[in-house]
């Protein structure tokens, strides 16, 4: 028998379809909830998948500005061959010679040099040249002492391409009947004009070869490759051959025609074949340092110059000083890289402490919903996949759009978004991402794993730290005590060691983990003497600060961390700005240095004056400078010879000078004339001047007078007082003593105080003299930013300060956000009972102020013991000055402490929660306390 069967039966076995769905309903209920989770997400998504970005964009660029911007010499690749050997007849070896020849060799050879390096084919330069200049044998040309003048042989294509012809024709010629051109300072230098003939040693035969010259051109680009790679082919030089004594000759170019080249075959010079090719810089990237390192040392002297040996014959080879530039690049920015990644520790720590405050606010203001509905029935699991599911909904599209943001605005070193690698941006987006969706269920479901009534207090003074809490805090000690240790002995020069990297953080979370655990301590300490103050205000507000929840220790961390990292970074841009200021003033002793290009320039005797009133000059300190003055050996005449250099100074003015840049300051009585200088006392050979000197003069010296003989008198010194530095000279062994006392006095450098116009002060010495030159401070600081490298780290410090400053704001209004209800409930009630709306806020403010002191305290605290602690393993120099450790003024450029780094970081975090705290007091006291009063309202 068949039973029937209900028509409603289906529909009872399927599970009731929910009245609306969680996800719409808790995002139309929450709108400005889910919109600043939005917010944060978005910013804190486009500053991660910015930073890979930007990175990678001043890499690269730093990488083509300095293939870019290297001496033409420097960076060419230069492809060198014999020509065609003696055991072939003449004519062979000509034909080997001829351009059609040379031209598909080169374009054959420009074809198998290895990716990624390119070159210019507008830039390229083939031909055959002298590499043992020839003499000029003709008797009409100059000789300065009787030299013959030396000629290079050069064939260079496409001389028409490059050069402006000034008179004459271009040179055709044969190897029969060679023609050549040359510029036009060559032709003035040597006296040649068209129809001139050259002869220069014939190699066979004792009749010299006749080279017929046939125009003056004058170079388009005299600074381009074409000309630059080879300065002689533009300018002839006067060389300097040295005997017995200096004597000097002509060197000059004669720039044949490609088919006058055979001709060389002829002459005493060896002749090569060249190919030259400058490499481009447009299609590199940061990443390919390593690549192209490799496909340069394959050219130079691998199996790339194997194949190229194929094309211009087996002595073939390949010279560059491109591979110098490269690794110099790259020695740079592996400087560079670990102190940045100091700063994205820092900022990433924040961040992320952040997004875990934003989830604990939300559970926070969510907790009797959660509790009632888990101890209604509902699993961890559901409840944690509902709220996933909320905030997937807000920070997924959020970090979309952050993505897309950062991919639009950070753009490559060419202004486009191509070469730069979209994964590393996608992870730091999604890893953003992945934070903001995973912390307010995790929180939850922790919070939450036990259905619970209403619970007790859950503040700072009555919790106790669980075991696993304090397995964990001595986990991160260990852990900072290794990466410090580990950054003082080795410094970052291990890139990636991402440890060493998260010193600071890891520091300034230790610091936060024993402030957290001190906090009580200083709130029962001040409970006390609070109880004897007349009012409510002050013993309410102490009382209110330490029932605050234990969650607040996060808003503890996140500011302690942000006050941190800014004062790290403060500290480091400061330590650079230091370093160039000092290596500036080294390399020119005052903000203007006056002097000659060679040594014993006079100044003119008005200059001084002149220079004193030019606009902006406080001071000048007029200087005698002599070199290489020679330094007796008293008591030890095996003693190897030493000089220095003595300087005439006027005591008053270098004095203050020297206090000024505090570079070896010292009385000016030290140096009170004798009263007998001049010729009138060149007689008295036994004067005794006092004398400053650097430490290595002083000991060779000794304490006794000494016989002093220079240009400037013969005179004795007595050492007074030692300096290891002057402003008159850089690194230098020096003897100062008064110019008043010397008997040749002429001034001949000048040391200028205020001026920050330099064409000004050009004008006035140009008015005066030609042969002195001006150097300024300011000029020479900017010079040490040399490189997109440092200006692309101190941005993303500058970013990571920023970013920084902002988080911590953000970390201040959570935290007050997080306890605004409740606040609003006790004003309301405390209101009922005779409270006045001014004593409401200064209540909310004194409440708020303990833990934004201590946290100014500690940050400022931390930052200040972080910067010495971490300073022997971080050095700025590169990051600082655009060169290596000996070649500029400074050895180093350590870490130091910047107190306004330190303070101002501070005191506006207090100011700003005073403020905060503030306008939350007189937000509520606009409101009604209707709803706050209700009945039954627990809270």
């Amino acid at each position: 028998m068949s039973r029937s069967r209900s028509p409603r039966s289906p529909r009872s076995e399927q599970p009731a379809r929910a009245v609306a769905p969680w996800v719409r309903t808790r995002l139309r209920t929450a709108p400005w909830a889910a919109a600043s989770l939005a917010a944060l997400v978005l910013v804190t998504a486009y500053l991660a998948a910015a930073l890979p970005r930007a990175v990678d964009a001043y890499e690269t660029e730093g990488l083509r500005h300095d293939i870019r911007t290297a001496a033409p010499r420097n960076s060419v690749l230069e492809l060198t061959a014999e020509p065609p050997g003696l055991e072939l007849d003449l004519p062979v070896r000509e034909a080997g010679l001829a351009p059609a020849v040379l031209q598909k060799q080169r374009d054959a050879a420009r074809a198998l040099l290895p990716e990624p390096l390119r070159t210019d084919p507008e830039q390229t330069v083939h031909g055959l040249r002298t590499v043992k200049r020839v003499d000029g044998l003709d008797p009409w040309l100059p000789r300065p002492d009787g030299i013959s003048p030396e000629f290079v042989l050069s064939s260079p294509s496409d001389l028409a391409e490059h050069a402006t012809l000034r008179a004459g024709r271009l040179p055709a010629g044969t190897a029969r009947a060679p023609e050549a051109a040359v510029t036009v300072k060559t032709a003035e230098a040597l006296r040649l004009k068209p129809g001139s003939v050259v002869h220069v040693p014939g190699r066979v035969s004792a009749e010299p070869i006749a080279l017929t010259v046939t125009g003056i051109v004058e170079p388009r680009r005299p600074e381009g490759p074409y000309w630059a790679v080879e300065p002689l082919l533009r300018t002839p030089a006067l060389a300097p051959l040295v005997g017995d004594e200096i004597k000097y000759y002509w060197q000059g170019a004669l720039l044949l025609s490609p088919g006058s080249a055979p001709a060389m075959l002829s002459t005493t010079g060896e002749p090569e074949v060249f190919f030259r090719y400058m490499p481009t810089s447009g299609h590199l990237t940061g990443r390919d340092t390593d690549r192209l390192g490799a496909a340069l040392a394959s050219a130079a002297g691998g199996p790339d110059l194997v194949k190229l040996r194929e094309v211009v014959g087996p002595t073939g080879a390949l010279l560059t000083e491109l591979d110098e530039i490269v690794d110099a690049y790259g020695s740079m920015r592996e400087a560079i890289s670990p102190v940045v990644a100091v700063a994205v520790f820092g900022i990433g720590a924040v961040a992320a402490v952040v997004l875990a405050m934003t989830g604990g606010l939300f559970v926070a203001r969510r907790d009797s919903e959660l509790a009632l509905i888990r101890s209604r029935g509902a699993s961890l699991t559901g409840i944690g996949l509902r709220l996933l599911g909320e905030t997937s909904a807000v920070a997924l599209p959020a970090a979309a759009l952050a993505l897309a943001l950062a991919v639009a605005t950070v753009r490559g070193a060419d202004g486009g978004s191509g070469g730069i690698p979209l994964l590393p941006s996608v992870l730091a987006a999604a890893a953003t991402a992945l934070v903001a969706m995973l912390v307010l269920p995790l929180r939850a479901v922790v919070v939450h794993r036990r259905p619970r009534l209403h619970g007790g207090r859950d503040d700072l003074l009555t919790a106790r730290p669980s075991r696993r809490r304090t397995v964990l805090e001595l986990t991160l000690l260990v852990l900072a005590v290794g990466a410090v240790a580990s950054l003082r002995l080795r410094g970052t020069a291990d890139s990636g060691d991402h440890l060493v990297s998260a010193a600071p953080v890891l520091v300034g979370l230790i610091a936060a983990m024993v402030l957290v655990r001190i906090y009580p301590l200083p709130l029962r300490w001040a409970a006390r003497p609070a109880r004897r103050l007349r009012g409510a205000v002050g013993p309410l507000a102490l009382a209110r600060a330490g029932r605050a929840s234990s969650a607040g220790t996060l808003p503890l961390l996140a500011l302690v961390l942000a006050l941190t990292t800014a004062a790290f970074g403060g500290s480091v841009l400061a330590g650079v700005a230091d370093a160039r200021d000092r290596a500036a003033l080294l390399a020119t002793g005052a903000d203007a240095r006056i002097d000659g290009s060679v040594e014993w320039t006079p100044v003119p005797a008005d200059l001084t004056e002149a220079v004193r009133g030019t606009a902006g000059v406080r001071d000048v300190a007029p200087l005698q400078i002599e070199y290489g003055v020679s330094l007796p050996s008293p008591g030890n005449s095996s003693a190897q010879p030493m000089s220095s250099a003595l300087v005439g100074v006027e005591p008053g003015s270098y004095t203050r000078l020297a206090q000024r840049t505090s570079a070896g300051g010292f009385p000016a009585a030290l140096l009170a004339s004798t009263g007998k200088g001049g010729k009138e006392a060149a007689a008295d050979t036994e004067r005794v001047l006092p004398a400053i000197a650097s430490p290595s003069v002083a000991r060779r010296l000794g304490g006794a007078p000494q016989e002093i003989v220079s240009a400037a008198g013969v005179f004795r010194v007595k050492v007074v007082a030692v300096r290891s530095h002057t402003p008159a000279l850089q690194g230098a062994d020096f003897l100062l003593v008064n110019a008043a006392d010397l008997t040749h006095r002429t001034n001949t450098a000048l040391l200028v105080t205020g001026p920050a116009d330099g064409a000004a002060l050009r004008a006035v010495v140009k008015a005066k003299s030609d042969a002195l030159l001006v150097s300024m401070r300011a000029e020479e600081r900017a010079g040490y930013v040399d490189s997109p490298l440092q200006s692309g780290a101190e941005r993303i410090y500058l970013g990571a300060i920023g970013a920084g400053a902002g988080f911590a704001v953000v970390a201040v209004l959570l935290s007050l956000m997080q306890s605004a209800p409740e606040r609003t409930t006790l004003l309301a009630r405390l209101r009922t009972m005779g409270l006045t709306r001014g004593q409401g806020r200064r209540l909310l403010g004194l409440e708020a102020l303990p833990q934004a002191v201590l946290a100014a305290v500690g940050g400022t605290l931390v930052g200040w013991a972080t910067v010495p602690l971490l300073a022997p393993g971080i050095d700025l120099f590169r990051l600082a000055l655009a060169t290596t450790p000996g070649f500029a003024p400074l050895d180093s450029a350590p870490l130091r402490a910047d107190p306004w780094s330190l303070v101002v970081p501070a005191v506006a975090v207090v100011l700003i929660t005073a403020v905060a705290a503030a306008g939350q007091a007189w937000w509520a006291g606009r409101k009604g306390s209707i709803k706050e009063l209700r009945a039954g309202d627990a809270r």
